[in-house]
């Protein structure tokens, strides 16, 4: 039997035992405190709440606040209104009730005051509903999100705070059924601990969405390949996540199940035919730039590439000159060698004492690469001086180990891999032990099958196979910044069940800085849409008009209602 199950027949004789009596004591049968889910309608009836309360009890995450809730309304429907008693009923974890059960000093109040006597009583329940509300929000519908890190610079940014919804592919039931509300895997504090308990799992559901992910699209998913540990255990081995509170990624869905994908040359090729991106899709590469002359800050902000300059240069040891000529011992170098704005790397370094140079060759540059968009990289062409921009390709046959399927079989890169099939659920493939490693992840990992390998005999559940037949779509996730993105390149196909939702909106976006409170608000994101055509469009004064005007309603409004 499965644990849920034998969960929920324990709350039940739980629930029997210990509130049979109140439930008689209130004008009804001591039987219906025994019949699951009629008995809590039953009880809202008793404590004077809404019978959708019951609802709730079966929304995860949700319940574990509505259960207190419960329990506090049942003491105070039988005479116990004081704080040490809603204190004993959350603290006992609901089992005060089965001494006032028992007891013969208790007494039913059927009309009592639903408004808690104190203050602070309003207060609790003002917070736990308001936290209810917004863990219902959270989970089901939208929830916040930030972008963290550059791959998908430039259509999404660092620092872009965006709004995810989750009910356009269908809001996921939260698997870990004992979780903090609206916290991910850890608790917001500096030493790390797990928010959540893996002692009670629900199996993967999904409520029905309102479209399927389109290719191009932007989409939020947990990191099917999560190797990262926020948090150890007691003993100090690290602990593995489940599947919902794996680290949360964005990427755009290059892929959709049933496409034949293929790079060339760095470039996307969807059933033979190179992809179309969305006009506000950026696709950055690296490129190889060659000048006549020494590149120089000068050039760098001409060329309008000096504001995101540490995304933009990957020459081992590029420095910015004017940081260099801070240090003395770099400015009496660099004098004596006429670099003057140069933009320069170090062909050696050797740690120094203050003041004392030993070995530091430093040359300047002429080539170097870049961070470029293909737009831009059209564009540094048509200047004088530019003598070379060329993307830079890993060449075909060049066997990486990290990259999937990590198969010398597959001798692929970042910049010339596949072509490979996207699985679709219900499709069925042939199984050879040459094409194992595309679906060895899938059978295993994702569909939870007992795979071995005897020979050249598959076994999947410890029966021969020679085909399978896959149990739901895939996707294959890349981001914008191609050459700065861990994406399906390296861990291959996203399952649906973890794709959490569609980025919808950017309400906030602030600049990366060193110092907080030096970072510079980029209102032209500001309230803008992360999908659409043409240029991006900011609605943040169209919501302030708004909210003026529903101030101006508001006030009027009450100044009519004061003067009737």
């Amino acid at each position: 039997m499965k644990p849920i199950i034998i969960l929920f027949i324990l709350v039940q004789i739980i629930h029997f035992a210990g509130t049979w009596k109140l439930y008689v004591k209130a004008g009804r049968k001591a039987w219906e405190a025994a019949v699951p889910v009629y008995n809590a309608f039953v009880l809202t009836k008793i404590i004077n709440r809404p019978w959708w309360w019951v609802l709730l009890l079966f929304v995860p995450v949700i319940n574990l606040l509505m259960f207190p809730s419960f329990w506090v309304e049942t003491v105070r429907s039988f005479g116990r209104e004081k704080t040490t008693d809603v204190i004993l009923a959350v603290l006992t974890l609901g089992f005060y009730i089965f001494y006032l059960n028992y007891s013969d000093d208790v007494t039913y109040l059927k009309d009592r005051q639903l408004k808690p006597y104190t203050k602070a009583g309003e207060w609790v329940t003002s917070i736990v509903f308001a936290v209810i509300a917004a863990t219902l929000v959270h989970n089901y519908f939208m929830r916040p999100y930030t972008i963290p890190t550059p791959s998908l610079e430039k259509s999404l940014l660092v620092g872009d705070y965006l709004f995810v919804s989750k009910f356009h592919y269908g809001a996921r039931i939260p698997m870990t059924a004992l979780s903090l509300p609206m916290v991910h895997d850890t608790m917001p504090f500096p030493v790390k601990f797990r928010s959540y308990s893996t002692a009670v799992e629900l199996p993967y559901m999904r409520l029905p969405g309102l479209q399927k992910i389109k290719r191009n699209e932007i989409v939020v998913f947990n990191w099917p390949a999560d190797t990262v540990r926020f948090f150890r255990d007691r003993s100090g081995i690290h602990v593995d996540k489940p599947l919902d509170k794996r680290s949360n990624y964005v990427k755009r869905c290059v892929g959709i199940p049933g496409d034949e994908l293929e790079i060339k040359d760095a470039r996307i090729y969807i059933n033979g035919n190179p992809t179309v991106m969305p006009d506000r899709a950026e696709i950055q590469r690296f490129y190889t730039v060659e000048t006549k002359e020494f590149l120089s800050n000068a050039m760098i902000k001409k060329w309008n590439l000096w504001k995101e300059f540490k995304y933009r240069f990957y020459a081992t040891g590029v420095a910015n000159f004017n940081r260099l000529m801070q240090n003395p011992a770099f400015a009496r170098i660099i004098k004596n060698k006429e670099y003057k704005d140069s933009i320069v790397e170090f062909e050696s370094y050797y740690r120094m004492k203050p003041g004392e140079v030993r070995s530091l060759g430093i040359k300047a540059l002429n080539k170097v690469t870049m961070n470029l968009t293909d737009g831009l990289a059209e564009k540094l062409k048509t200047y004088p001086g530019v003598t070379r921009v060329e993307v830079q390709s890993v060449p075909k046959g060049h066997y990486n180990p990290a990259i999937f399927p990590h198969s010398p079989a597959y001798p692929w890169s970042t910049d010339n891999f596949g072509p490979i099939r996207i699985p679709a659920k219900g499709e069925t493939v042939a199984l050879t032990p040459e094409n194992l490693p595309l679906y060895r992840r899938i059978i295993s990992e994702y569909e939870h099958n007992d795979l071995k390998v005897e020979g050249d005999k598959i076994l999947i559940n410890g029966k021969p196979a020679d085909s399978y037949t896959f149990q739901q779509d895939y996707y294959w996730m890349m981001g914008d910044n191609r050459n700065n993105s861990e994406d399906s390149r390296f861990w291959g196909f996203v399952p649906f069940d973890h794709v959490v939702g569609k980025p919808v909106f950017i309400f906030w976006s602030v600049e990366q800085s060193d110092k907080p409170l030096m970072k510079r608000i980029r209102w032209d994101r500001v309230f803008t849409t992360v999908h659409g055509t043409g240029k991006r469009v900011s609605y943040l004064p169209h919501f302030i008009v708004f909210l003026v005007l529903w101030q101006v309603v508001s006030f009027l409004r009450k100044r009519r209602k004061a003067a009737s």
